[in-house]
This record gives structure tokens, sequence and C-alpha cells, in this order.
């Protein structure tokens, strides 16, 4: 719990509100304290109402509200501690279509409560299929799906503890809120529960602007929103999600994917979560493990680093030419793609801070560097 407090005070002490607010409610949460909960939830409530109306500045008991919860949460000495379990062991997984010639070949992976799983790869290459296969969309040509949390895992069962949020977010009717009063009543939380559990979710994800709006109102980013809440209201084991970022600006992607990792690792209800995404560095920076789908096919695993420790591969953004950089890297150490305006160079002799150090040395102008070594845009 020290531990958590002092990341908030963090927050708090570089203006980082926005994530210190969504911390707090995070930590109040898995304390298990309704009242507690319930002031975090105020005073997440005072900091977006004063942003929506001033737009600048907050008020001093912002502070001090927080301080007085801070205070609170010293009284839990120690929160429950995340244990790993497994949720699915797929063992080769594929499926083929009748009418296309496309198809999933054998695919295997493991996760478990706190992973992410990322699944990258251009468009057409597999990733929604095999994300559908896991969520039970889709019955499989060969191989098995144990799902840890569920005896007897029919189709219902399956929808019942594995939530898939399709990149087309299905029309609903009626007001937001509502929406999800209803979505946490189905696993029958009611009453006060529901309201509170309700209000964080809408804070959680800054959804209370929106809460008495419908459908054709709100943006499709915050579509994505609101079934991310609606389904986390529902308590599923694993989350499955179809290009969540795919409908968000920049820094609404940054936020939902912090926000996953914090959710997966959550002590009140800890979960695993598989995305699929072609925001390879995005992903890579908060998956536990990240699969390269191409044509169908399992490309490369991060956990499966060995051939990717042979060799570094760095990619930069110059104006220089492919000659120069030969010139100074020397032919026979480094091999070179030009794509799109970068170059990608890979080298099993020079590491990635060697060659830009040599190039910037030699006045190379580089305006964009990025060491893929460990990433799976190298196989781009």
């Amino acid at each position: 719990m020290v531990k958590r407090i002092k990341e908030i005070q963090l927050f708090l002490s570089h203006a980082d509100y926005s994530l210190a607010v969504r911390r707090m409610l995070d930590v109040c949460l898995d304390c298990g304290d309704s009242n507690l909960l319930h002031n975090a939830i105020k005073w997440s409530k005072t900091y977006h109402t004063h942003l929506k109306v001033h737009n600048e500045g907050l008020p001093d008991n912002f502070f001090s509200d927080a301080d007085a919860l801070l205070q609170k949460l010293q009284s839990f000495e120690m929160l429950g501690i995340l244990s790993p379990r497994m949720l699915m062991n797929v063992e080769h997984i594929s499926k083929q279509y009748s009418w296309s010639s496309f198809s999933l070949k054998p695919i295997s992976l493991q996760i478990k409560t706190g992973d992410i799983l990322g699944i990258v790869g251009e468009n057409g290459n597999g990733k929604t299929t095999l994300l559908r296969c896991l969520s039970g969309e889709l019955a499989l040509d060969s191989g098995s799906i144990a799902y840890a949390t569920i005896t007897n895992p029919d189709y219902y069962n399956i929808k019942g503890n594995v939530a898939f949020i399709p990149q087309r977010i299905p029309k609903w009717h009626g007001l937001l809120k509502d929406n999800l009063h209803f979505s946490a009543s189905l696993v029958g939380i009611t009453g006060a529960k529901n309201e509170l559990m309700v209000n964080f979710m809408l804070e959680r994800l800054n959804l209370t602007n929106y809460a008495h709006l419908t459908w054709s109102k709100i943006s499709s980013g915050y579509r994505t929103r609101f079934e991310i809440a609606r389904v986390l209201l529902q308590q599923p084991s694993l989350l499955v999600l179809d290009e969540p970022l795919a409908n968000l600006d920049i820094n609404a992607q940054q936020t939902i994917l912090t926000d996953l990792r914090y959710l997966a690792k959550s002590v009140y209800h800890p979960m695993g979560i598989i995305l699929s995404s072609q925001q390879l560095h995005e992903v890579e920076k908060i998956a536990d493990n990240v699969l390269l789908i191409k044509q169908g096919s399992c490309l490369f695993r991060t956990s499966d680093n060995a051939e990717i420790t042979t060799s570094a591969a760095i990619e930069i953004e110059t104006n220089a030419t492919r000659d120069t950089i030969i010139n100074i890297l020397g032919e026979a150490n480094i091999r070179i793609q030009y794509n799109g305006g970068f170059y990608t160079i890979t080298s099993s002799g020079f590491n990635a801070h060697y060659m830009v150090s040599r190039l910037l040395n030699n006045e190379v102008p580089i305006t964009y560097f990025r060491d893929i070594t460990n990433s799976t845009k190298r196989f781009f």
C-alpha cells in the first residue's frame, strides 16, 4: 500500500493529475471499502467538473481532499497480492474459411490473470480471426482451448467469462448510464452497489459528462470507452479487444493502454487481456508478450527471443543517402532497408547504441530514432 500511495503522491507533485485521479480510483476500489470509493469518486468528479468549466488550475480543496484520501488509505496496511493463475491454454488451433483461400495456421498460447497479450500484424492477416476463435465466436477446425475458469465451456459459459469487444461497436439504445446500470444488474450487482460501481466506471473511463447521452450523440472513441466500461462491470476473467485504438486520438490511445495495464492487475478483479492492433510500439510498451501474425501464421512472439538477440536493429529518419550510411557503418557490417521515409538497419556486429553514435559522430542528421532490436517492427 505504501508503494501505491507514494505513486499517487508522485503523480500529484509532477502535475500528472489525470493519472493521479485514475490511480486513486483504482486503489480505493481494491481496498473494498464503499465509503472510501464513494469519496474517491466525488474527488474525481471535482477534478473533471473543474476542467470542463475552467480548463486551468485546480481549487485548493482538490489537494486537501487528495491528502485526506491518502491518509485514509494508510489505514489499509496491505492489499491482496495478485497471484497469477492460468486462464486460457491454447493448443495448435486453426481455422479455414470455406469461401476463402485464407486460413489461420496452428497457433498455441497461454494467458494468466494480470497478463496482457498483444496481437499485431497488418490488416487481413488473421488477427480478428484469432481473437474470435479465442472468445468462442468461431468454431475451431483443429486444436483445443482450455478455459481454466469454465467447468462446462459451452457458448454461453464462454460468453459469460470472456468478453469480446469488436472494432465496430454494436449500436445500443437509450441513455449511456442506463445501459451501464443494466449491464451491472445482469451479473447480480443491484441497489446501492450498482449505483456505486456505475459511478466508478463512469469516472474511471471519463464518461460522466456523457452519461445522459445516446449512441448518436457520442463519438466512436467514446463508444469504445463505453463498451469497455459495460463489459468491465460484468467482471469477465478475460477481456479480448479487436483494434481498440483504431477510433482513438493519440492522447486517448496512451490513456487507454495505461488503463488496461492497471485494470489487468487490479486486486479487486484481476483479469487477462488480449488486444490486437497495428500500433506496434504502443502495444509493445504495455504487453507482456506480443505475437506477430502474418498471412495467418504466428511469425514471431517476443517470448521466443532466440533469433532476435543474434542481431541489433534500429529505425531512423534522416535525409542522408543510403550510400552515406553504408560508407559510415560499412557494407559488410549491416543490412539496410528503406521504407516510407525510414531506414531500417540491422547488424550482427554492432549494437544499436554504437550504430546511432557512429552516425551522429559523422554528422548524419537524425530526426527520429528507435531501437527495434526487441520489437516485432523489424519483421515488417
